[in-house]
Parts: C-alpha cells; structure tokens; sequence
C-alpha cells in the first residue's frame, strides 16, 4: 500500500477537494464547513483481498479501493489541558464496483465462512459458495459484475458502498451515496494490453507520474436518494436508479418514475506521493473509518453494514495501535464476526495499491 499526502501549506484549489457553496444546492449544505475553499487531505489507494503480493493484473486484485481523509483542522478539548486540541478528520471508503454481495455483518461472516468450506477440490456439488449464491441474488451479481483492470487509478470510477445522511442547519435530512470520477475519464485495458502489463503495473504509473503538474483528479459526487416508497437507503446490495456517469443524459427511473439526482460536490486532486520511508510508519498509524466523523451535519444511514465495516476496520487497525472505534449504533451480528476471516476480507483493507492527496 501506498499512501500519498499534501499538506496544507501546498495546498491550492487546484491540489485540493472543493465544494464551492453555490454549486451545492440547499439539500446538501450540511453546515458552514462547505465554505472553504479547499480542504488537505490524505489518500489510500489500493488493490482487493489484503494480499501484499498479489499481482495487480490478477483478476481477484479487483475491485480497486479509494479511501480519502479529510483533515479538518483542530477544536478546543478542555480534556487534554487548558489550552489543549484535538484533531479533526472524516473519511470517505470506496471501491470500483457500484455493487456489493450482502446487506449484514452476519451475512458477511456466512459469505466467507462459505468460501473457506469450499477450498477442497474434492467437496460435492453444491459445494457451501455454490449454496450461498444460489440464496443471494445480490452476492452472485456482485461477484459477477464486470470488474475490468483500468489503465490507472485515474481512469478508475469508485463508489462508496452504504448511504450517509446529510442534515441541513434547518434539520432537513438528505441521504447520499458518495462516487468519485475520473476527471480523465474511465479507461480500462483489454485482455491483450493487460498481459503486457507487470506485477506493480499501477502502482509503478503513479510513481512515474509528474503529479504536482498531472495530479489524479476525481469529482467528488453525491447520488441523493430519489422521492419514493420503493427507494431503499438502508441495503447497500440495492442500487439506486440514477446514473453511473454524473454527465451522462441517460438516467434509470424507478417504477414510480423517479430518479436519482447526481450533484457534483467538488474535485479531489491527488498531487503529492509519499516517500517510500513514510509508508509503513502511516499504514501503521492511519486507522480508516467507514463512519463519518468530525463533520456537524454528516451521519451514518441506518445501514447495518457502517457498524459492521467500521469494526472490521478496527479489528485491521488494533494490530497496528489501540483504540476502539463505532458509529455508536449497535448492530445485531458484529459481535460474532471471526477477526481472523475478517480482516483478511475487507474488500478496501487490502495493503497494496497505491494512494494520493
């Protein structure tokens, strides 16, 4: 894993996330915070299943991750002394894939238990995966989903897997799915280009990159739920109708006719990598979190998969450093969850891959 990182005095709009006011409208001001003109931040890319030596021409190195930091400066802490302050961050976690294979922790934990019952080349048909499968639609389509190698990180799309709510400063409640896109454009490689391709083949693209002068560059866009009975903003194996091209004029409606509207929030640039001697210390330190935080006017949905995520997270992070994290909303089945097979699972915890801020 990489990790790359600008700091706040390189910081121009051009190297930074903006959310200019007035192209946000009323439903997602959240708060005054918006109103910066840019915001440092400090960013993980990375490759699928946790595997440091798994080659990223693999299939199973997919899909991608994108995890991005938002530092949001210091506020007073009387408990850390008198003139004491505590830093604030929030992030955001993504993958290059709009889907995902179960709604539950519970259902998580099946879905490996699953594959590791069916290593044995020997076990009858149905074998437990084909079982699994065959019970969720939404996990076969997940691992069915065309999930093509990009040309690199800043040709790739990525989506954030649950819904986050948004509350206005006159309490109005919207629910988001945040995405970012390649201010590039999506580009993907065919299966001849691919076998041209090395081990480190994106990794080795960002290092060879003149990012100060060509930074990646993502739209940061939130997908607002569409009006509607029939929505669902609590199952992140249920995709919203809208559009997976915040562009685009061709829009999916639901029965009711609705859609989802795509509001572009701002630009992430990713300017600066961090040395090779930086890596290991912040892999150690940086402990990502699903679960907004730091951000008056953000919150989690009631998606069961935010609590479930941020534990596995922790349970990631708690081999690196204390501490205990959570949304603060118990969950049934997170309890349960087997460390070892779950954080060996988390589809953006995997450490290598590339990052940039």
């Amino acid at each position: 894993m990489s990790i790359h990182r600008t700091d706040a005095s390189q910081l121009s709009p051009k190297q930074s996330w903006l959310g200019e006011k007035e192209n946000i409208p009323d439903t997602v001001q959240v708060s005054d915070t918006d109103s910066s003109p840019s915001t440092p931040l400090l960013a993980r890319l990375s490759s699928s299943t946790g595997l440091p030596s798994l080659p990223d021409t693999e299939p199973s190195s997919s899909p991608r991750g994108l995890a991005i930091r938002f530092h949001l400066g210091t506020v007073p802490d009387p408990s850390l002394g008198p003139d004491g302050h505590r830093r604030l961050h929030t992030d955001i976690i993504a993958h290059s894939t709009p889907y995902f294979p179960v709604r539950t922790g519970e259902e998580f934990s099946a879905f490996f238990a699953a594959v590791i019952a069916s290593q044995d080349k020997d076990i009858p048909s149905p074998t437990p995966i084909e079982s699994f499968l065959a019970s969720h639609p939404s996990a076969n389509a997940f691992l069915n989903a065309p999930k093509p190698h990009p040309l690199g990180f800043e040709h790739e799309s990525f989506w954030s897997v649950t819904a986050y709510e948004l509350v206005s400063p006159a309490a109005q409640v919207t629910t988001v799915r945040y995405q970012f896109c390649p201010v590039a454009g999506a580009k993907h490689l065919s299966p001849g280009q691919l076998k041209e391709k090395g081990p480190d083949y994106l990794s080795d693209r960002l290092r060879s990159t003149d990012l100060r002068a060509n930074p990646v560059q993502f739209k940061l866009v939130a997908q607002i739920a569409p009006p509607g009975k029939d929505v669902v903003v609590d199952d992140a194996t249920v995709r919203w109708p809208g559009t997976e091209d915040p562009e685009s004029e061709t829009l999916e409606t639901n029965e009711e006719g609705k859609r989802a509207k795509v509001v572009v929030l701002g630009t992430v640039a990713l300017d600066a990598l961090v040395s090779d001697g930086e890596q290991e210390s912040l892999q150690k330190r940086v402990v990502l979190d699903p679960c907004p935080r730091g951000v008056e006017g953000v919150r989690p949905s009631r998606d069961p998969l935010l609590e479930m995520r941020s534990a596995v997270y922790l349970i990631s992070g708690g081999e690196r450093r204390g501490g205990e994290r959570g949304c603060g909303r118990a969950r049934d089945g997170i309890a349960k969850l087997p460390a070892d097979g779950e954080s060996k699972g988390g589809r953006e915890g995997g450490n290598r891959g590339t990052g940039s801020v």
